[in-house]
């Protein structure tokens, strides 16, 4: 029997209204959505994708000037 998996969204704990972005892992995707339209379909990435994002985070690649 196959079963779906439901999504555990978390958000940051820096998040202190209810416009924040939320990520849920499910199976071996990661997936983001905006908390403010949880019924509009959330973005999906790989593993590997989310990885190097994350990474890139870490090494300042997005930040703003």
């Amino acid at each position: 029997m196959n079963t779906i998996a439901v999504p555990q969204w978390r958000k940051s704990t820096y998040c202190s209204n209810a416009t924040c972005v939320e990520v849920a892992r499910v199976e071996d995707n990661y997936l983001i959505r905006d908390s403010k339209s949880p019924a509009i379909a959330p973005l999906t990435f790989t593993a590997e994708e989310w990885t190097a994002f994350v990474r890139g985070v870490n090494e300042g690649q997005f930040a703003f000037e």
